[in-house]
């Protein structure tokens, strides 16, 4: 088995802060960093992350001044905030729309079935679930 040692956008990167934050992330993935026998837990250092109360905060923190910022690609293009929950992308999503100024669309999800009599194996509180807010240079992630 191969294994990768090398990340290599890191090192074309020529950055220290990435490549000390990609060599931190390695030591947790590799179970190098001391676990707490008491929590379980692992401590971070300082330096691995900032810490935020609230999601107005972590929105700041990602997007600084993104009111003036939203439409500067190359600035959109070096932040992302990933969730594991829908739950709080909604809320995310919510926040950063209300920071920038302009008209919001609403598009609905359209939901169909090839064959009609399909159509009872789909409980309707699934259908139309989804609204999908968007305004004019607002950053998002379609997966």
């Amino acid at each position: 088995m191969l294994k990768l040692t090398t990340n290599m956008h890191v090192q074309l990167q020529n950055d220290r802060s990435a490549e000390t934050f990609s060599h931190q992330s390695l030591e947790i993935e590799n179970g190098k960093v001391p676990v707490d026998l008491t929590s379980g837990r692992i401590s971070l250092p300082h330096t691995f992350c900032n810490l935020v109360t609230s999601k107005e905060e972590l929105v700041e923190k990602i997007f600084p001044n993104i009111q003036t910022n939203y439409k500067n690609h190359n600035w959109l293009n070096e932040r992302a905030i990933l969730s594991a929950k829908n739950k709080d992308i909604y809320e995310l999503h919510n926040i950063i729309q209300s920071n920038i100024q302009s008209d919001a669309v609403t598009y609905k999800s359209v939901d169909t079935v090839v064959e009609a009599d399909e159509a009872v194996n789909y409980p309707t509180k699934f259908l139309n679930s989804l609204d999908l807010r968007l305004k004019i240079g607002l950053p998002i992630i379609m997966l």
